[in-house]
């Protein structure tokens, strides 16, 4: 089977990785990590034309798309409309993640426990509306309704922190004109990932990451600094009553709109006193979730997806014993503002260990960094614990200037 990733991340190298072990596997546009397993081609992921130009040269059997900017552009829709079986959701059923707004609704309709919210254009209404909580002794998180890459979202402790929120987040233009205020929960979060033929699915291992940038679960959100899987705490019955309760009745409610939603659907979980709760819906494989949840897969991976993009029963996976640890190497600055183009030295990596590309690419023959998070180490063993040390082990092998990792991922 051929198929082309779409994507230039971590998650698309963990992807081209494990597809790679069952397939041929070609890339666009890559990046420096992910061209050292598979072919990459230089074409960027909103190029449509030249993307499908690729699928029909190669003969591509499967096409599965990474991030998901192309998802909501409607490229899933561009794929199928020649042809060629996808594995990503149509334009429609990516506004569960193109739209905050949009998502809320739909969960509204669905009967999907999640945090009670409001919806606001105006920032002066968002502010009043924001004050009002806060006096009642409530916090808020506040959300930017659009695509943020992973920048959207604040937490705020205080009133204070919630007007300055919601100046920041209105201050990202398109991504922020429309803001989603919604209840600040309280529980241990946990990321479950379903994969779906549109009706039937088949949920991975589940992973537990770690948004904040500082150790502790201190400071601004980002895309992820690490994860974990599995995950003690999630048994068997709290990911079945997860899927009846978040993830069959969203699908369902889209196949009532006509939206036949096949591909992945991440699910961002908190386990509240109440049951668990839908924080937020993502229709691409996480990051860096998949880096861990992908490392603790056998065989099957391929078929299961290459199912899925045709509506055929989904095949099992295997799924192996041993457990899984990513950390994230980030530039210094990041989230905010970071030096981009820093040769990276790479020490001897233990065979248990794979270090995936995120933000890298290749100057005068070197590999140096190109983004904020710029590698995800991953561990596999017999334990979390061995797991954890193995990859702090590698990140010392790493280095870059201004390099930095948070030191509890797993802990």
């Amino acid at each position: 089977m051929r198929i082309l990733v779409v994507g230039s991340g971590g998650r698309e190298h963990a992807l081209c990785w494990k597809l790679a072990q069952e397939a041929e596997v070609v890339c666009a546009p890559g990046n420096a990590g992910i061209a050292t397993d598979v072919e990459c081609v230089n074409i960027p992921t909103n190029d449509f034309h030249s993307l499908l130009t690729l699928i029909r040269e190669r003969s591509i059997e499967l096409v599965v798309v990474g991030p998901e900017d192309p998802l909501v552009g409607g490229l899933a829709d561009a794929v199928r409309e020649a042809g060629v079986p996808c594995f990503g959701p149509g334009r429609q059923g990516a506004q569960l993640e193109g739209s905050k707004a949009f998502c809320k609704a739909m969960m509204q309709r669905a009967g999907v426990p999640t945090a009670d919210y409001q919806v606001f254009i105006d920032a002066d209404a968002a502010k009043a509306y924001a004050k009002d909580y806060y006096a009642q002794g409530k916090k808020l998180a506040i959300k930017a309704s659009g695509n943020a890459l992973g920048k959207g979202v604040i937490v705020a402790e205080t009133a204070e922190e919630a007007f300055s929120g919601v100046d920041t987040l209105k201050a990202l233009g398109e991504a922020g004109k429309t803001l989603v205020l919604e209840q600040k929960l309280e529980g241990p979060e946990y990321s479950l990932l379903t994969i779906t033929n549109g009706k039937d699915i088949y949920s991975l291992p589940v992973a537990q990451d770690y948004k904040r940038i500082f150790d502790g679960d201190q400071g601004p959100n980002t895309g992820g600094m690490g994860t974990y899987s599995p995950v003690s705490w999630v048994d068997a019955a709290l990911v079945k009553l997860t899927e009846e309760a978040i993830v069959l009745p969203i699908l369902e409610t889209l196949r009532e709109d006509g939206i036949e939603y096949r591909g992945v659907l991440f699910s961002g979980l908190m386990l509240t006193s109440e049951g668990p709760k839908c924080l937020e819906y993502n229709v691409r494989f996480g990051d860096p979730e998949t880096q861990s949840v992908l490392s603790r897969l056998g065989a099957g991976f391929a078929a299961a997806l290459a199912a899925c993009a045709v509506g055929e029963p989904i095949p099992k996976i295997e799924v192996l014993s041993d457990a899984a640890v990513t950390v994230v190497a980030a530039s210094e600055g990041y989230p905010g503002d970071y030096q981009k183009g820093l040769p990276i030295e790479f020490g001897e990596i233990s065979q248990n260990v794979k270090v995936f590309h995120a933000g890298t690419t290749k100057s005068n023959g070197a590999i140096v960094t190109n983004g904020g998070r710029v590698l995800a180490v991953t561990a596999t063993a017999a334990t979390q614990e061995q797991a954890r040390k193995d990859a702090y082990t590698a990140l010392q092998q790493i280095r870059f200037d201004g390099m930095y990792a948070r030191k509890d991922i797993g802990a």
